[in-house]
Protein backbone atom coordinates (compact mmCIF):
# COMPACT_ATOMS: atom_id res chain seq x y z
CA UNK A 1 0.00 0.00 0.00
CA UNK A 2 1.64 3.07 -0.42
CA UNK A 3 2.85 5.43 2.00
CA UNK A 4 0.49 8.81 1.72
CA UNK A 5 -2.43 6.17 1.57
CA UNK A 6 -1.29 4.23 4.89
CA UNK A 7 -0.39 8.11 6.62
CA UNK A 8 -3.97 9.40 6.01
CA UNK A 9 -5.42 5.90 7.37
CA UNK A 10 -3.13 6.40 10.46
CA UNK A 11 -3.93 9.77 10.69
CA UNK A 12 -7.62 8.84 10.44
CA UNK A 13 -6.88 6.77 13.47
CA UNK A 14 -5.74 9.87 15.55
CA UNK A 15 -8.87 11.71 14.39
CA UNK A 16 -10.88 9.21 16.22
CA UNK A 17 -8.63 8.36 19.32
CA UNK A 18 -6.08 10.96 19.54
CA UNK A 19 -4.03 8.46 22.03
CA UNK A 20 -4.56 5.05 20.06
CA UNK A 21 -2.16 5.88 17.14
CA UNK A 22 0.66 6.88 18.97
CA UNK A 23 0.49 3.91 21.45
CA UNK A 24 0.03 1.55 18.60
CA UNK A 25 3.07 3.19 16.93
CA UNK A 26 4.94 2.99 20.07
CA UNK A 27 3.89 -1.19 19.84
CA UNK A 28 4.77 -1.21 16.32
CA UNK A 29 8.12 0.31 17.02
CA UNK A 30 8.91 -1.96 20.61
CA UNK A 31 8.07 -5.07 18.55
CA UNK A 32 10.04 -3.78 15.35
CA UNK A 33 7.01 -3.88 13.42
CA UNK A 34 8.49 -0.38 11.75
CA UNK A 35 12.34 0.59 12.75
CA UNK A 36 13.17 4.19 14.01
CA UNK A 37 16.04 3.83 15.47
CA UNK A 38 18.73 6.52 15.19
CA UNK A 39 15.58 8.58 14.13
CA UNK A 40 14.35 11.52 16.55
CA UNK A 41 11.04 9.25 16.83
CA UNK A 42 13.55 6.42 18.37
CA UNK A 43 11.49 7.13 21.65
CA UNK A 44 8.41 5.18 20.36
CA UNK A 45 10.34 2.17 20.83
CA UNK A 46 11.96 2.53 23.81
CA UNK A 47 10.67 -0.46 26.44
CA UNK A 48 8.46 2.21 28.72
CA UNK A 49 7.02 4.28 26.07
CA UNK A 50 4.52 2.04 24.91
CA UNK A 51 3.44 1.44 28.32
CA UNK A 52 3.05 5.31 28.95
CA UNK A 53 0.97 5.86 26.17
CA UNK A 54 -1.02 2.77 26.69
CA UNK A 55 -1.85 4.05 29.87
CA UNK A 56 -3.03 7.48 28.19
CA UNK A 57 -5.08 5.63 25.46
CA UNK A 58 -6.73 3.87 28.02
CA UNK A 59 -7.39 7.00 29.74
CA UNK A 60 -8.81 8.74 26.89
CA UNK A 61 -11.03 5.11 25.67
CA UNK A 62 -12.69 6.06 29.40
CA UNK A 63 -12.79 9.79 29.34
CA UNK A 64 -14.54 9.28 25.89
CA UNK A 65 -17.65 8.29 27.40
CA UNK A 66 -18.06 10.95 29.68
CA UNK A 67 -21.04 13.44 29.33
CA UNK A 68 -18.58 16.26 30.37
CA UNK A 69 -16.33 15.27 27.80
CA UNK A 70 -15.86 18.73 25.38
CA UNK A 71 -16.37 17.86 21.68
CA UNK A 72 -13.61 16.02 19.67
CA UNK A 73 -13.92 19.51 17.42
CA UNK A 74 -12.77 22.24 19.99
CA UNK A 75 -9.55 24.03 18.97
CA UNK A 76 -7.48 22.13 21.71
CA UNK A 77 -8.67 18.98 21.06
CA UNK A 78 -8.66 19.59 17.14
CA UNK A 79 -5.67 20.88 17.17
CA UNK A 80 -3.78 17.97 19.57
CA UNK A 81 -5.53 15.03 16.90
CA UNK A 82 -3.64 16.61 14.37
CA UNK A 83 -0.63 16.61 16.07
CA UNK A 84 -0.82 13.14 16.75
CA UNK A 85 -1.78 11.63 13.17
CA UNK A 86 1.02 13.69 12.14
CA UNK A 87 3.38 12.60 14.64
CA UNK A 88 2.29 9.12 13.80
CA UNK A 89 2.11 9.28 10.55
CA UNK A 90 5.30 10.64 10.08
CA UNK A 91 6.66 7.54 11.92
CA UNK A 92 5.36 5.39 9.01
CA UNK A 93 6.89 7.66 6.78
CA UNK A 94 10.19 7.63 8.73
CA UNK A 95 10.21 3.62 8.72
CA UNK A 96 9.33 3.67 4.95
CA UNK A 97 12.14 6.23 3.80
CA UNK A 98 10.09 9.60 3.89
CA UNK A 99 9.13 11.41 7.20
CA UNK A 100 7.58 14.29 4.78
CA UNK A 101 4.86 12.27 3.62
CA UNK A 102 4.27 10.74 6.57
CA UNK A 103 3.47 13.75 8.39
CA UNK A 104 1.66 15.30 6.00
CA UNK A 105 -0.81 12.21 5.51
CA UNK A 106 -0.94 12.21 8.90
CA UNK A 107 -2.41 15.57 9.62
CA UNK A 108 -4.50 15.53 6.70
CA UNK A 109 -5.95 11.81 7.85
CA UNK A 110 -6.39 13.44 11.70
CA UNK A 111 -8.84 16.03 9.71
CA UNK A 112 -10.76 13.76 7.84
CA UNK A 113 -10.68 11.32 10.95
CA UNK A 114 -11.82 14.02 13.43
CA UNK A 115 -14.54 15.81 11.64
CA UNK A 116 -15.82 12.53 9.95
CA UNK A 117 -15.54 10.41 13.21
CA UNK A 118 -17.53 12.97 14.79
CA UNK A 119 -20.67 13.02 11.97
CA UNK A 120 -20.26 9.36 11.81
CA UNK A 121 -20.83 8.80 15.57
CA UNK A 122 -23.54 11.43 15.74
CA UNK A 123 -25.18 9.25 13.22
CA UNK A 124 -24.76 6.05 14.72
CA UNK A 125 -25.88 7.33 18.17
CA UNK A 126 -28.89 8.90 16.71
CA UNK A 127 -29.60 4.99 15.26
CA UNK A 128 -28.89 3.23 18.68
CA UNK A 129 -30.84 5.87 20.31
CA UNK A 130 -27.79 6.50 22.80
CA UNK A 131 -24.43 7.13 22.16
CA UNK A 132 -22.54 4.55 24.62
CA UNK A 133 -22.75 2.26 21.75
CA UNK A 134 -21.65 4.60 18.86
CA UNK A 135 -18.80 5.33 21.28
CA UNK A 136 -17.43 1.94 22.02
CA UNK A 137 -17.84 1.00 17.86
CA UNK A 138 -15.78 3.70 17.66
CA UNK A 139 -13.33 2.45 19.85
CA UNK A 140 -13.22 -1.10 18.02
CA UNK A 141 -12.55 0.80 14.27
CA UNK A 142 -9.75 2.67 16.02
CA UNK A 143 -8.07 0.19 18.04
CA UNK A 144 -8.58 -2.72 15.86
CA UNK A 145 -8.22 -0.35 12.29
CA UNK A 146 -4.57 1.22 13.85
CA UNK A 147 -3.26 -2.79 14.22
CA UNK A 148 -4.32 -3.52 10.63
CA UNK A 149 -2.88 -0.16 8.85
CA UNK A 150 0.62 -1.14 10.56
CA UNK A 151 0.62 -4.70 9.63
CA UNK A 152 0.08 -3.28 6.25
CA UNK A 153 2.88 -0.89 6.46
Amino acid sequence: MPLLILAILFGIIAGLRSMTAPAVVSWAARLGWIHLNSSWLAFFGYSWTPWILSIAAIGELIADKLPSTPSRKMPPSFAFRIVSGAISGSAIGMSRGSLALGLIGGAIGAVIGTLGGAAARSALAKMFGKDLPAALLEDAVAIIGAILILKAA
